[in-house]
């Protein structure tokens, strides 16, 4: 503990300090930097001037509380170090841990040295968000290699150069840490960015130049009104295959809602919802409550249409972000919902913008279930 701090208030004493401890039969020094306070070249030199005084096998250990302790434990193997601490996604005290996947990735693949068995780095991805769900951390989208923006693209340019040659914007193969390029679409999308967003999607769009330029024009329009489908591949893939058959999937049309919330005399909230849809010929009146408007309202509209597709039974609302456009409104802004949904088998997001909140996140609710049915292999009436 505090090896660094030691080592500058007492250079010599801490020197005999690794000296009596490999004396004393340790396998390895780990020097700490427990406060995080350290710099990669300040590691480095430290960690050279030990090897250089003594015989022990030096092993690092950082904190990320300047930002660098991935770059320090990195400077500490270029020094000489051969044993590393940390912790899967960098989780820890204060600002963390320094991320072993991230420092695995950088040896395998930039220093080329062995660290895991063969293929084993390819498995990162998978790990990496199997620790975050047991832990209950959200994954950060934006941790090196392994978040699910390390290789996604938006500008129209970056795109364009990623249908040329992947390495322009791409420092590895995604699939080395067991990772997927991605194409993000927004209003700066052009040509390129939707013909690789709908071959990531498996829709075909035929090198139709005018079916593309059509959905480029869409997308910028509806981009420009609050929707964002840069987290919401779902319904954006619902607005391809409309713009290419024709028509939007529809399993079913909602016909009338209606949410209300109510304090009881015991100071309990009841929320309820009634919604009436059309579905296969028949429409059907349905009813549901919940913790919320839009949970009671998601409740209805399943427990209805369950009756003509049972397989809905497997859907569940995983993830609920809302987000306030133009906010000098107040509440009377244009509200932005993004919905996540899982049947167990994989995950889908969909967005639906309107000024009434209730109203944004049915639309994005009926992209769900509608995507879900997809998913589930049913054909659209």
């Amino acid at each position: 503990e505090h090896f660094f701090d030691g080592y500058r208030a007492n250079r010599d004493y801490a020197l005999e300090v690794i000296r009596v401890a490999m004396e004393a039969g340790a396998d390895v020094a780990a020097l700490c930097d427990t406060n995080g306070g350290m710099l990669p070249d300040e590691i480095a030199n430290v960690v050279h001037d030990v090897l250089t005084a003594t015989s022990a096998r030096i092993g690092i250990h950082c904190h990320n509380d300047t930002g660098c302790a991935v770059a320090n434990s990195m400077a500490a193997v270029a020094a000489g170090a051969t044993h590393v601490q940390g912790t899967l996604n960098g989780y820890g005290e204060r600002t963390g841990n320094a991320d072993l996947v991230t420092i695995i990735a950088n040896l395998e693949l930039k220093k080329k040295q062995l660290v895991l068995p063969p293929n084993s780095l390819r498995e990162s991805f998978r790990i990496s968000h199997a620790v975050a769900e047991v832990t209950n951390i959200s994954p950060s989208g934006r941790q090196p290699y392994v978040g699910v923006s390390a290789f996604a693209h938006k500008a129209g340019l970056h795109a364009s150069a990623i249908k040329v040659d992947p390495a322009l914007y791409q420092h590895e193969d995604p699939s080395s840490v067991g990772n997927d390029m991605r194409m993000l679409v927004s209003d700066m999308a052009g040509r390129a960015s939707i013909e690789l967003k709908s071959q990531e999607l498996g829709v075909d769009l035929g090198g139709d130049r005018e079916l593309v330029g059509r959905i480029v024009n869409r997308v910028k329009e509806m981009e420009s009104r609050g929707f964002t489908f840069e987290a919401a591949d779902a319904s954006f893939e619902l607005l391809l295959l409309e713009e290419v058959n024709g028509q939007r999937p529809s399993f079913f049309k909602i016909n009338h809602w209606l949410t209300t919330v109510e304090r009881a005399q015991d100071q309990t909230i009841i929320t309820k919802a009634e919604v009436t849809v059309t579905a296969q010929g028949k429409e059907i009146s349905c009813s549901g409550s919940g913790n919320g408007p839009v949970n009671a309202f998601d409740n209805a509209l399943r427990s209805g249409l369950k009756q003509l597709y049972p397989e809905l039974s497997v859907l569940e609302l995983t993830d609920y972000k809302v987000r306030i456009l133009e906010g000098r409104l107040g509440t009377g802004a244009v509200t932005r919902v993004l919905v996540e949904t899982s049947d167990g088998k994989g995950e889908w997001n969909t967005v639906g913008v309107h000024e009434n909140v209730i109203a944004a996140s049915a639309m994005a609710l009926e992209d769900a279930v509608t995507f879900g049915l997809l998913r589930q292999g049913r054909k659209p009436e």
